[in-house]
């Protein structure tokens, strides 16, 4: 008798429609976008620490950071270059001169220069016309090809830039030496239908010899934007460390990893049973907590308590996992809680060898919920509010900058 299917997969349904890569290669952003998060600072030694174990896990180029930024930053980026990784490693520049110039000094092997696309951020922000911007680019491309850089050439806000600009500007790029394009979701408003039209028309358009794309989450679409860029032919995806990133983020290196491994079958070169200790690297140097309920590395994402859910965890895991915790590096957790089931409380007494009547299990499971329903919520309420208070405000106080000024002399001049 044939075996049962436990599930059915309806991937393999779609799976003709999709034009994706047997392999892609992770690109991770932590370093850079990732510490642009608003409070977020990494010490070089950090920095190091975060690559190192980056390049160990598998991925595959890592940036370490703009080096024109400062003297630190500048260390940093030649501390992790030097560190013989596995990884690519690569830095950003602006289309300025002087930024090359500093990529070029720091030893990496690989360049990102990038530059705004979109007509408010040359209005109002670069205050430069599209031709400036496409001559700036340009010679800043042939400038790191000369300097035997493998370029990478991104644009902010890409897709709300007009379409017949970014071709120009793209195609002419590719042409001075570009090797790699990259397509930036700069404010997160694409949807996956929308971007995959997106993408088509930029293929179609400008050709590029190898494609990336650059997604943030202002939308909670970053991961879903990142796949449907994968299935139009991306083959470096952008990611950072628990999503990470300026505002709300990027898309998640654990999220877009695992889904291209588990749902879309793509080689990743990811060993994805380290995934948690990465995450749980960064959450401690970055100083940024992983929400409980993350997908994958967050606290409680292969923890069960409701009664029903406990129940059909124990009589087999695929009933409310879609893959083994110890995929990531985690462990399944049973809590006994206000929502727990005598199935629980049967399963924890085993522990040590404990077995009870119905009665006393029944009494038992009372207790239980009957504990964890009176407890009381003001120690979460003091952490929250401290928790607040620390990611509500970060950075300096204003007291501390005040004190900064009266330092500095700055005084009021009067009329």
């Amino acid at each position: 008798m044939a075996s049962e299917r436990l599930v059915e997969d309806y991937h393999d349904a779609t799976r003709a429609a999709r034009r994706v890569p047997d392999s892609v290669e992770i690109w991770d952003e932590t370093l850079r976008d990732g510490e642009q998060m608003p409070g977020v600072h990494f010490s070089p030694d950090e920095k190091l620490r975060i690559a190192e174990l980056l390049s160990e896990v598998g991925v595959g180029v890592l940036n370490a950071g703009i080096p024109v930024v400062s003297e630190e930053e500048a260390r940093a980026v030649r501390l992790v270059a030097g560190a013989g990784l596995r990884a690519k490693v690569l830095a950003a520049a602006r289309t300025v001169p002087k930024d090359i110039d500093a990529v070029i000094r720091s030893g990496v092997s690989h360049i990102a220069i990038f530059v705004a696309a979109s007509n408010v951020h040359l209005r109002y922000k670069l205050k430069m016309s599209q031709a400036e911007v496409l001559a700036a680019s340009v010679r800043s491309v042939r400038q790191a090809k000369e300097a035997g850089l493998h370029t990478a050439f991104v644009t902010e806000d890409t897709v709300r830039a007009p379409f017949d600009f970014v071709e120009r500007l793209y195609t002419a790029v590719q042409e001075a030496g570009a090797d790699r394009l990259v397509v930036a979701d700069t404010v997160g408003i694409m949807t996956p239908l929308t971007f995959r039209w997106y993408l088509d028309e930029f293929v179609r358009r400008v050709r590029p010899n190898d494609l990336s794309v650059h997604c943030h989450n202002d939308f909670g679409l970053a991961t879903a934007n990142t796949l449907t860029a994968v299935e139009c032919g991306a083959r470096a995806p952008h990611v950072c460390v628990n999503g990470l990133g300026e505002r709300a983020g990027n898309a998640s290196l654990e999220e877009v990893v695992l889904d291209l491994e588990v749902l879309y079958g793509v080689r990743t070169g990811i060993r994805t049973e380290r995934l948690y200790e990465l995450s749980r690297l960064v959450e401690e140097l970055s100083g940024v907590p992983i929400a409980a309920n993350k997908a994958l590395v967050g606290y409680h994402a292969f923890s069960h308590e409701a009664g029903i859910h406990t129940h059909g965890i124990l009589a087999h895991t695929l009933t409310y996992e879609p893959l083994q915790p110890s995929t990531v590096g985690r462990r399944r957790q049973m809590i006994l809680g206000k929502h727990t089931g005598t199935a629980a409380i049967v399963e924890k007494l085993k522990e040590r060898g404990l077995t009870a009547p119905d009665p006393l299990l029944f009494e038992l499971l009372r207790r239980v919920k009957s504990e964890t329903e009176a407890r009381s919520k003001d120690e979460l309420k003091r952490f929250l509010a401290e928790y607040r208070t620390l990611f509500e405000h970060p950075g300096l106080s204003d007291d501390e900058f005040w004190a900064m000024v009266d330092a500095v002399g700055i005084r009021a001049v009067s009329a």
